[in-house]
């Protein structure tokens, strides 16, 4: 019987890790950054302010919102980015709780 990740390591650890897959990218630290600085729904900008072509813009957009941590609602045309809090919470925890476990273990 083939073993998956998903049976060899903790659900916390896959979702870290989705986390982490999502934001190996400079582009979509960029992004985060950019829609955290607006603090409100960002449609056409993103792709104006990135050295990015729309299509790659769009695709690193797409990998944040598979990952939750961006919403992107549909206004006529276009769909509008921004935050999402919730995503945003849970990679916080996430990290906090590797953080304080890695932190506790730290020896000199």
């Amino acid at each position: 019987m083939t073993r998956t990740k998903n049976d060899l390591f903790l659900p916390d650890e896959m979702r870290l890790s989705e986390f982490a897959k999502a934001l190996a990218h400079p582009a979509r630290i960029a992004i985060l950054k950019m829609l955290a600085e607006k603090n409100s729904c960002i449609c056409g900008e993103i792709v104006d302010e990135l050295p990015l072509a729309q299509a790659t813009v769009s695709q690193h957009l797409k990998e944040l919102k598979n990952v939750g941590l961006i919403k992107g609602e549909i206004d006529g045309p276009k769909v509008c980015y921004c935050l999402n809090t919730d995503g945003i919470a849970e990679l916080r925890g996430l990290w906090a709780n590797l953080e304080q476990k890695v932190t506790a273990k730290i020896c000199c």
